[in-house]
């Protein structure tokens, strides 16, 4: 099962959000992720537990008093880093995470492929800026 978590306040983000997903564990899910913002957007998101993710981001700049979270369970689409929350739009102006399954995705998809694609999958890279 998924769930998202954020924050937004004076305090760093970063331990607020490992925390909330932390106590999200008990619901099961395959990948975790996180996006912070500190004048600029950065995602980190990897496959496995909690702690991955934490071990991933050990050596990054994780400042940022805005963020948010996310467990994924894989409904559609493999577990993997790629496809684990949050995403960024192609523009970079937005971040999202979304629960359960977008049913009307086709819809959406052929719209995007009409007026441009909107979002993107991101090579996986230690951070993820945009």
């Amino acid at each position: 099962m998924c769930g998202i978590v954020g924050y937004i306040g004076d305090k760093q983000a970063y331990p607020i959000l490992i925390n909330g997903l932390k106590r999200l564990e008990y619901r099961g899910y395959d990948s975790a992720g996180i996006s912070l913002y500190n004048n600029e957007i950065k995602i980190y998101k990897k496959r496995g537990k909690v702690a991955d993710l934490e071990a991933y981001v050990a050596n990054d700049d994780i400042s940022g008093n805005i963020g948010i979270g996310h467990t994924r369970w894989a409904t559609h689409g493999e577990p993997n880093d790629v496809n684990a929350h949050p995403h960024s739009s192609m523009n970079g102006h937005f971040v999202l995470i979304h629960n359960g399954i977008i049913e009307n995705y086709s819809r959406f998809k052929r719209n995007y492929r009409i007026v441009g694609t909107f979002f993107k999958p991101k090579q996986t890279q230690r951070c993820l800026q945009t």
